[in-house]
């Protein structure tokens, strides 16, 4: 894993396509000064996340795709 991948892990990032189980979905995440979209998959397997929803990414599999979890305001 190379500086860039561990970087990405714990940011934060808002779903423009559903993720859920079975489904390929997009977020956009604020990275190296910008926001790029990623292919996302939920980290459990089972949540299905709506697009708004804000999430944090939990792995990334370079070059485009993380693995993504609801975040929730405490």
């Amino acid at each position: 894993m190379s500086m860039d991948d561990a970087s990405m892990v714990g940011l934060m990032g808002r779903v423009t396509g559903t993720v859920g189980p079975g489904l390929v979905g997009e977020v956009i995440v604020r990275v190296r000064g910008g926001a790029e979209h990623f292919l996302a998959y939920p980290a459990s397997g089972e949540e299905r996340l709506e697009r708004g929803t804000v999430v944090m990414v939990v792995e990334h599999l370079p070059p485009r795709t993380v693995y993504v979890t609801a975040a929730y305001d405490s």
